[in-house]
């Protein structure tokens, strides 16, 4: 696997590291963030051609908490006692966790100027634990495409190759991660929005077990939805996830404890992994293929038994499962949301719309909720006996930046009729009882990186970030993207 061998600069430091120069007062947490704010000019671009992950800076009100807190750990080293989990660390939040007074548009012609009442839980958390959010990142409208583009805020391009899209819908986030803007940031996930982007920007991204995170809105009584952390490692994950985690008074759909790290040492032996190359019938790129099998042999030479499983899946039986769950809840809800400008749309906004309102007409709710358990039911049958289950996060090395695919997608095997079924996500958004992060496995020939998925049992969060870690500790990640 080829690996950049550019030097991490310190805006490339992970958490954990600069957590511990925190302490002992050889870095300051105003050195890191003036460090990323000097990055993010050099090389965050335009809308248009540059990498583009922000939709805002916050960056004057960064700088005064980044001082605040640099004082602290200043007092703390005189006096004595504990910093807060994510005092003085960075964090670049997704636009539609709403900050108090900001914008809350979610990239929508429709909700130009819409102000946040309220803090969203996973930004309450963050500040109560000390995190400096300095900059919101991009998403493709209503967060609804595994691209990330939209007419309200560009084209948001991967660090490392612009002409490829950072993958969405939490795509800022992914660039913003891989460019060295921030050091930790929020994502969502319906079908794969915060593991898609993770896979193709080399970082790592967690979708927790439904209910995990607490959220406010209507919409997040979807249980196909949930909120979590991405990051560079999985340490620093887990570290944003216990931050997020855990019961919320005003969620009562919320659930489990708070400040609990999942993270466990990465011993893999004695574990039993299940390796399933293709879910069923993906069309799995031959480099992602290697990948995946280099992930899978190097658990195995630690000491993991590596059992092959089969899935009866195939990719157009969950895009109908999927699209049957969206025609009844997600895209009457955008259709509302965005009416009156249907006319403003993006081409891939009005396509979901339309996708998910015929999939309403084959199939009713009820129909829909059969659909989920089989597909569950198959996925439990399966794990059964295993410890977790490893596959790849994409099963396509690309997608264009600015590409809209209302046709499908081609691949090398067969042409897919709905560009979705490219990522082999969203089952485990059907089954999102699951916890599931994406870790880094290699890079392809067009040097955007490839991930793979560790996929746990039910609400067995540390199972799945142990089987994470050992991949992190046994296959090199690609390293630091090369920036002009």
């Amino acid at each position: 696997m080829t690996t950049n061998a550019i030097p991490p600069s310190l805006g490339h430091l992970s958490a954990t590291e600069l957590l511990e120069g925190f302490r002992t007062l050889e870095i300051t947490p105003l050195q890191v963030l003036d460090t990323q704010i000097e990055r993010v000019g050099l090389f965050n671009g335009d809308r248009e051609t540059g990498i583009n992950a922000f939709t805002e800076t916050l960056f004057d009100t960064a700088r005064e908490q980044a001082a605040a807190a640099g004082a602290e750990y200043v007092r703390l080293a005189r006096e004595g006692g504990r910093a807060p989990a994510l005092l003085g660390l960075t964090i670049a939040t997704k636009e539609k966790h709403g900050i108090a007074g900001l914008t809350l548009e979610q990239g929508l012609a429709a909700h130009r100027g819409k102000i946040a009442a309220v803090d969203h839980p996973v930004v309450e958390r963050i500040k109560s634990a000390g995190g400096i959010i300095h900059a919101r990142t991009t998403s493709p409208e209503f967060s609804c495409a595994t691209t990330t583009h939209s007419p309200m805020w560009g084209i948001t391009r991967n660090p490392w190759n612009p002409a490829a899209s950072p993958g969405g819908s939490s795509g800022g986030a992914g660039a913003a991660l891989a460019a060295g803007f921030t050091t930790l940031a929020t994502a969502s996930d319906i079908a794969g929005s915060t593991r898609i982007p993770a896979g193709f920007t080399g970082t790592v991204g967690y979708k927790a077990p439904y209910g995990r995170v607490p959220a406010f809105s209507s919409l997040s009584a979807d249980w196909y939805r949930g909120d979590g952390p991405m990051a560079r490692t999985v340490a620093d994950t887990a570290l944003l996830a216990s931050v997020i985690s855990g019961r919320h008074a005003l969620d009562h759909g919320s659930w489990g404890g708070r400040d609990t790290n999942p993270l466990l040492p990465g011993d893999v032996r004695g574990l039993r992994i299940g390796l399933s190359i293709t879910l069923g019938d993906y069309p799995v790129a031959p480099e992602i293929r290697e990948n995946t099998l280099r992930v899978a042999r190097a658990l195995e030479n630690a000491g993991a038994l590596i059992v092959p499983v089969e899935l009866p899946w195939t990719t157009a039986r969950i895009a109908e499962t999927i699209f049957a769950h969206f025609g009844h809840i997600l895209g009457p809800a955008m259709a509302v949301e965005t009416a009156g400008t249907e006319d403003q749309l993006a081409a891939y906004t009005t396509r979901f719309i339309a996708d998910a309102a015929a999939a309403a007409t084959r199939n009713t709710l009820v129909d829909s909720l059969g659909m989920d358990h089989a597909l569950q039911a198959e996925l439990a049958t399966a794990m059964q006996g295993l410890d977790g289950l490893l596959c790849p996060t994409s099963a396509v090395t690309a997608l264009s930046a600015d590409g809209d695919y209302l046709n499908g997608i081609d691949t090398p095997a067969r042409h897919l009729g709905h560009y979705w079924e490219a990522h082999m996500t969203s089952p485990f958004n059907v089954a999102n009882r699951c916890p599931v992060i994406s870790v880094p496995s290699g890079l392809a020939d067009d040097g955007v990186p490839t991930g793979v998925q560790v996929v746990g049992h039910p609400f067995e969060e540390s199972m799945t970030f142990r089987i994470a870690s050992a991949i992190e500790s046994l296959v090199p990640g690609p390293g630091v993207p090369l920036l002009r």
